[in-house]
């Protein structure tokens, strides 16, 4: 922007509405910007009022500065109150179109002021056309300032809130304690919900799952605890999304591979995402894995060891057979069990004849002898052979 060549006596006349303009932009902008009537009423008003003369005598001395001299110097205090204006209305949570507005209805009323001041002091019509030029670039200036305040406080309140529930999250996925709990979340403005489940997915296929389950799901990956930083692994944590709700959040995951681990309230979510972890070990071919479906799986393999124990306990009767011909028979015994005897359910879930049932309950019996009778012995069978290997 330059400058233009003006009279002392003109200069003189425009500084002398200052103070009438600022208080006539501020009531314009009252009654044209409802939501700023509460702001710009009182002591605040008062200051407000300070600062758009403080504005408004920038411009002048922008506008009467010599010919080759730099703006810079006159136009920074400026730019940087219209910036601070633009984060100020992003902490309040507002966004740009109240200012921008306010904006307007200020350089329509500045320039009405300074046009009358001009046109009476005998200005010609070039020189208040280009004054006219000079007053909508600078409300630019201001506007184009504040959009960025706006945008970066945006950005940085994202970013630092972001880092507060990620933290929160990897502090729930740790089972930090409830004190440690409560203050994180009340630092990320955090409103904890009753349940949260936690949903293991390879990170790749994360892209807008957590926004289809509300703004309250705590989003986390790489480093997560129990899992090799080489798996691309992100975990969700959903919010109430329990009993009838379940059916939903299992929708929502279709076409993903996700472990889905149970509800649980919200401090004790490492409950529910560890479990999600152990359902990578169950050789279960579907999609979604929900551990709600594979309690029993969970329980029986809890304990890898000691189940592998105990199946070799409980079969030992067959250790001196045939591989294949040992293979047949524990399957039998399992059909057996979890049919309770019933020859041709077992034939059924087999695929033979219940003759051949027959025939292999015989050979167990000789094997096994009275300890088919026996509760603990049955116990044992039914626990070792549980899961199907």
């Amino acid at each position: 922007m330059t400058g233009l060549d003006l009279d002392e006596d003109v200069v003189a006349a425009l500084q002398a509405v200052l103070p009438r303009m600022a208080e006539r932009t501020v009531t314009a902008v009252t009654v044209e910007v409802p939501s700023y009537a509460r702001a710009f009423s009182g002591q605040m008003g008062a200051n407000i009022e300070n600062a758009v003369r403080m504005a408004l005598g920038a411009f002048l001395r922008l506008a009467v500065r010599a010919h080759g001299s730099d703006p810079a110097a006159t136009l920074a205090p400026a730019l940087d109150g219209a910036y601070e204006l633009g984060r100020g209305e992003a902490r309040q949570g507002r966004t740009m179109d109240a200012l921008l507005s306010a904006y307007r209805v200020g350089a329509r009323v500045a320039w009405r002021e300074l046009s009358a001041t001009a046109v009476d002091s005998g200005l010609s019509a070039g020189t208040v056309a280009r004054f006219a030029e000079l007053v909508f670039a600078f409300i630019d200036e201001l506007s184009a300032s504040s959009v960025s305040g706006h945008a970066d406080e945006l950005a940085t309140t994202g970013r630092v809130r972001q880092r507060y529930l990620e933290r929160l999250a990897r502090q729930l996925l740790t089972g930090e304690p409830p004190e440690a709990l409560r203050a994180s979340a009340e630092q990320a403005g955090w409103q904890p919900p009753e349940t949260l489940t936690a949903v293991v997915v390879a990170e790749a296929q994360t892209r807008g799952l957590a926004a289809r389950f509300g703004q309250a799901t705590l989003q986390v990956g790489e480093d997560l605890p129990g899992v090799d930083p080489a798996e691309p692994l992100a975990v969700l944590l959903v919010p109430d999304l329990d009993g009838r709700h379940r059916r939903q959040l299992r929708s929502a995951l279709q076409g993903r591979r996700a472990l889905v681990g149970p509800a649980r309230p919200w401090m004790l979510a490492e409950s529910s995402y560890r479990r999600a972890l152990r359902a990578r070990e169950l050789a279960v071919d579907d999609d979604v894995v929900d551990t709600d479906d594979h309690l029993v799986e969970l329980v029986l393999t809890a304990d890898a060891d000691a189940a592998a124990d105990l199946r070799r306990h409980v079969l030992a009767p067959l250790a001196e057979l045939r591989p294949s011909t040992a293979d047949r028979l524990a399957e039998t015994l399992r059909s057996w069990l979890l049919h309770q005897g019933q020859r041709d359910a077992v034939a059924a879930d087999l695929f033979v004849h219940a003759q051949t049932v027959r025939y292999r309950m015989t050979q167990l019996r000789e094997l096994y002898g009275d300890r088919l009778n026996d509760p603990r012995t049955i116990l044992e069978l039914t626990v070792a052979l549980g899961v199907s290997t």
